[in-house]
């Protein structure tokens, strides 16, 4: 083993943050690059990637994303420390009603910083988006975050999290790029197909 590789790996047991953030590094812009080819964005033509699109969600994903949650899991470690499934589901609830929502209003606000926009267009971003979000993110992620709390090891939740996101954050991208009229739009045929 090279004398890079042990220092890389005794920084990633030293620092267990430094992993999701190079996780989420990775991540969050392959998350926007999937979705630019779901979108229809191709190498070398009149329609291609909005690279420093991808260049803004991995700065969010490493210096914003990976951060905040690895402090979350940290707190909620210490509030609930065994990993049983009451403490799991404590931890999911508590996650859901304080966490999601600070992570959602935050990815909306803050990525429009990042592309220039001013705070009342950011603002305004948060306003339209967030509760589609929420409710798709509400009927996902308590699953996940139950797995994670009650079956993976501390010192791995936040790089299993940052692997589960992968999807997520490709839906996160196509939120982030719908016009408000075309948020409007799914919110109400959501509403139609509940009824």
């Amino acid at each position: 083993m090279s004398v890079l590789s042990k220092s890389v790996k005794v920084a990633f047991n030293k620092y267990p943050i430094l992993r999701g953030m190079v996780s989420y590094g990775c991540i969050w812009p392959i998350s926007s690059f999937i979705q630019q080819t779901v979108e229809g964005k191709r190498f070398n033509s009149e329609n291609s990637y909005d690279w420093w699109r991808c260049i803004r969600f991995g700065i969010y994903g490493s210096c914003y994303v990976a951060p905040t949650l690895y402090s979350w899991l940290t707190l909620a470690s210490l509030a609930w420390p065994a990993t049983t499934l009451r403490a799991g589901l404590a931890k999911t609830f508590f996650e859901t009603i304080s966490y999601t929502p600070f992570a959602m209003c935050s990815f909306y606000f803050f990525m429009s910083l990042l592309e220039c926009k001013t705070f009342k267009e950011a603002a305004a971003e948060v306003s339209t988006k967030f509760w589609p979000t929420y409710k798709v993110g509400a009927s996902i992620w308590p699953a996940v975050a139950l797995v994670n709390y009650t079956l993976i090891p501390p010192k791995n939740r936040v790089p299993f999290i940052s692997i589960c996101s992968l999807i997520w954050t490709c839906f996160l991208a196509y939120m982030k790029h719908l016009e408000k009229e075309e948020v409007s739009k799914l919110t109400r045929s959501s509403q139609l197909i509940k009824k």
